[in-house]
């Protein structure tokens, strides 16, 4: 759009201020676990409905279309999930709620990310596209993905048909509250700004013995610290210097006794790179790995490694960030846009976005006219985000 058309839309965003800041009130006191945000989603449906959008709830989330004449369609997406985190804010809205999660656990849940803001961000959007349509043509998809914490929620709605839901989208856009740039700023990274990454479990066995008697057994709390500290040194020693690659040992559980030596012993490990191929380079060493160390210590039976929570890297198109990040600046201030640079963290966004069989100009993916995440925003500086005191300030100062 142009300067002048953005000023007519966003010439009445003092009006919904108000159900905005109560909407994100209300969706930080009722938060969901992944994949069970049926609450959240009904609540976004009611109100996209109520804009005028064609509504369809498919893959755990909802997405609403708005057709308005000749033009790009524009696809915008928010997640919805929250976090099995107890909150520690002290706000008058904290959440107290539990569930019950995948496992069967009741945990404390919690909008520790972030995810409550971008939903009442993302409908504010969408009320002002739907109040200003002489301002703008062409089609607007206002999508509102499930389960991004565990990874699951875009291939959920992927595979639940939604290529086939909604018109295929020139262009993909999100956006992301953060701890860092400073309150009020915006930022834009071009090509990989969030890193690929996977979790695996990687339970290894033993002979259980009395801890009397290790030499009747097969220990596999040794054999997991010997895998843990010969881990360390994929990255180290098998990656060029400055390829960017992490391998974190998040768990190690074997055992329930001081005097008793287990029989098995279970890891959950978590990768993170800036380009596939070396997150199989360090998927492939960590199965090396493993199996040797389990052959080294005569484990009785082969490891059992799961992959899972795969991650998809988060990679912005040249041009379109381009464009963005230039609209940012003309309604801003070149003050108030800065460039993000990289980011360690991941989401499954691109799920979306890659979904639908695009050809390029160029052929190459890389050129494809759709971008990511080209527009992260902070509202609250804090040390860190995802965490139980996080919540972003409806007005910061």
């Amino acid at each position: 759009m142009s300067t002048s058309s953005t000023e007519a839309v966003l010439a009445d965003l003092g009006q919904i201020t108000d159900w905005q800041e109560e909407l994100y009130r209300q969706l930080h006191r009722n938060p969901e676990l992944s994949m069970q945000e049926s609450e959240t989603v009904a609540e976004i449906a009611r109100r996209l409905t109520a804009f005028g959008y064609d509504v369809t709830e498919i893959g755990g989330g909802v997405v609403g279309v708005l057709h308005n004449g000749d033009g790009p369609t524009v696809l915008f997406r928010a997640d919805i999930d929250a976090l099995p985190v107890k909150e520690a804010t002290g706000l008058p809205y904290a959440s107290t709620k539990t569930a019950v999660d995948a496992e069967g656990s009741t945990v404390p849940v919690m909008h520790a990310c972030g995810h409550d803001m971008h939903v009442a961000a993302a409908l504010g959007a969408a009320a002002l596209l739907a109040e200003h349509r002489d301002a703008w043509s062409g089609t607007y998809e206002a999508l509102f993905q499930p389960g991004e914490e565990t990874a699951a929620g875009a291939r959920s709605m992927v595979d639940a048909g939604l290529v086939d839901a909604i018109p295929r989208p020139d262009v993909a856009l999100g956006q992301h509250v953060l701890a860092s740039p400073a309150a009020g700023q915006v930022g834009t990274t071009v090509g990989p700004i969030l890193s690929t990454g996977a979790c695996l479990r990687v339970t290894v066995y033993g002979q259980g013995s009395h801890g009397s008697m290790p030499h009747l057994g097969v220990d596999p709390v040794v054999l997991s610290a010997a895998i843990v500290t010969r881990l360390q040194t994929i990255v180290s020693r098998e990656l060029p210097p400055g390829q960017f690659g992490v391998v974190t040992v998040g768990s190690l559980q074997a055992g329930t006794k001081a005097n008793i030596i287990p029989d098995d012993a279970t890891m959950l490990l978590n990768i993170r790179a800036y380009d596939t191929g070396v997150r199989e380079q360090l998927v492939a060493a960590i199965r090396r790995i493993v199996t040797a160390e389990c052959e080294a210590a005569a484990s009785p039976r082969p490891p059992e490694i799961e992959l899972y929570d795969i991650y998809p890297l988060t990679d912005n198109d040249a041009d379109v960030t381009a464009r963005v990040t230039e609209a940012f600046v003309q309604h801003f201030g070149p003050d108030r846009v800065v460039e993000l640079g990289r980011m360690t963290a991941s989401e499954d966004f691109s799920i979306i976005p890659d979904a639908p069989e695009t050809p390029t100009p160029t052929g190459d993916s890389a050129a494809s006219p759709r971008t990511r995440r080209p527009g992260p925003t902070t509202t609250r500086a804090s040390a860190r985000r995802c965490n139980p005191p996080c919540a972003p300030a409806p007005r910061p100062p």
